[in-house]
This record gives C-alpha cells, structure tokens and sequence, in this order.
C-alpha cells in the first residue's frame, strides 16, 4: 500500500444569493480542471456591499485533492 498525497489549494466563490451557494459555486467550478477533489473547508465569508445594500456573497474555502501516479 503506497502513502496519499494531497495539495491543498484555496479558492473564492460568489453567489448573489448565499453563502452557501458561493461555497458550491467555488466547489463546482473548481472540479472543471482539478480532479479527486477530497476535502473542502470554510475558511471566511464576507460580503460585497455597494450602496448600502449586498450585491455578493464571497466564500473562501481551502479545498484539497490528490495527487495521481503519473
């Protein structure tokens, strides 16, 4: 049995609705190019405020996936 690597990376999702669509935004988007994506956590949440008023949720995860043999 031969030991798992991963790389952690950290990625930034928006939404105009939630944060947790920010969250699965980021998640969905990110497993376009990376692939055996493993582990996701939150890391921060802020809003986008212009005018007065929320115009974007930003969630910022640090998401992880394993290295394959080449």
């Amino acid at each position: 049995m031969s030991a798992s690597i991963y790389k952690v990376i950290e990625v930034i999702g928006t939404s105009e609705k939630s944060w947790e669509d920010a969250a699965i935004n980021a998640v969905n988007r990110a497993s376009q190019s990376l692939s055996d994506l493993r582990i996701s956590e939150v890391l921060s949440q802020d809003l986008k405020i212009e005018e007065g008023k929320v115009v974007a949720f930003r969630t910022k995860l640090s998401l992880s996936f394993k290295y394959k043999d080449e």
